[in-house]
């Protein structure tokens, strides 16, 4: 895979470059709020600019956070009930490497505490928003786990670790389908929503984009937790079961379907962010010694698919067919979202994709 390793460092260069042209920094959206949208793209571009070095994507990250918090370090503008808006703060670690300045440190220090003190199920999973009581949502893994992986991680504090843990084991024990290997997107405690199943308390479907949240976030805590620690080769196994399930699942055209195992029917559509995510996952995976070499046939299919589906607007690269975002619902309700170009989920998630397809294919 060698061969692609600067192909994809270009592609990713097109997809900062674009949205650098088209936002400054500070107005990223959702403008002037601490969130996960602005997060995920990021995060990609972080992962870019440790590549190339290129001291403007830093320079576009470190611009954004400083307009998102004050001279004290306070957090201007975020929910604390929702886990959506706290994982932006995994870009203070960068920046505090990167600059030693306190603000950030102070930002840290603040933001994952309320992560480890979030609400809860009985057994102790995250609820996915303070407003949604009972749910534990696929997205949450990586919105509140890598985060508070690293903070445990490099400030000795192994509660954040076993809590990252725990989160992981219950959502799979929650949401894991026995006979397909992948993950309902949600799960209700009380089994009083609409979606949930009565006796389960599964919603529905496998939405791609979920699902493809749970090995990348898998993947970066690996980063942090000990393969010492006693539930380390059972997350490994974990992992390797979701990815092979999802592999499973990849159309015959490279990506994925919007509702995974329904390829074949009416008014599904092939989506592209969760295919750069079960990509990422792939090849970080194999990289980790993790997952046999042999998938990474799959990540290569995925991989070209989705540069064949791009488009161009003169130098702007455009990412399309990409879930505008959802709530939890039947077939319908996810076939029918609308599809966007450009969007932060979309272009963090190709980031991520060419990130972790550079660093495989060296």
């Amino acid at each position: 895979m060698s061969e692609g390793r600067m192909e994809a460092l270009g592609y990713a260069r097109a997809a900062c470059d674009t949205i650098m042209r088209k936002y400054e920094a500070e107005k990223l959206p959702p403008v002037d709020r601490f969130h996960y949208h602005q997060g995920v793209f990021l995060s990609g571009m972080n992962k870019i600019y440790s590549l190339t070095g290129n001291a403007d994507y830093f320079a576009y990250i470190k611009g954004w956070v400083d307009s998102q918090i004050d001279e004290n370090g306070n957090i201007k503008n975020y929910d604390d009930g929702q886990l959506d808006d706290m994982q932006s703060g995994i870009l203070l670690y960068p920046l505090i490497d990167n600059t030693g300045d306190s603000r950030y440190q102070r930002a840290l220090d603040m933001i994952v505490p309320k992560i480890y003190e979030f609400p809860k199920t009985e057994e102790g999973g995250f609820w996915h928003m303070r407003t949604l009581p009972h749910q534990m949502w696929l997205d949450g893994l990586y919105m509140g786990g890598p985060i508070c992986a690293e903070y445990g991680y490099r400030y000795h504090k192994t509660e954040y670790i076993e809590l990252v843990i725990k989160q992981i084991l219950l959502m799979i024990e929650k949401t894991r389908d026995e006979e397909t290997g992948l993950l309902y997107h949600a799960w209700d405690e009380s089994r009083s929503e609409p979606w949930a199943d009565k006796e389960t308390g599964c919603s529905p479907e496998f939405w791609g984009r979920s699902v493809g949240w749970v090995p990348v976030a898998i993947t970066d805590d690996l980063d942090f937790i000990s393969s010492d620690h006693p539930e380390y080769k059972k997350i490994c196994e974990i992992l390797c079961s979701l990815l092979d399930a999802v592999c499973k699942a990849q159309s015959e055209e490279g990506r994925w379907y919007q509702v995974l195992n329904k390829g074949g029917l009416e008014g599904n559509w092939l989506e592209t962010s969760c295919s750069c995510l079960f990509v990422a996952a792939i090849c970080k995976a194999v990289r980790k010694g993790i997952l046999g070499a042999e998938y990474l046939r799959f990540a290569k299919k995925g991989y070209e698919a989705v540069i064949h589906s791009l488009e161009w607007d003169g130098d702007d690269i455009l990412i399309g067919n990409v879930c505008i975002g959802t709530g939890v619902g039947d077939y319908k309700h996810y076939c029918d979202r609308p599809v966007v170009v450009n969007d932060l989920h979309g272009m963090g998630a190709f980031l991520i994709m060419c990130a972790e397809y550079c660093r495989v294919s060296r």
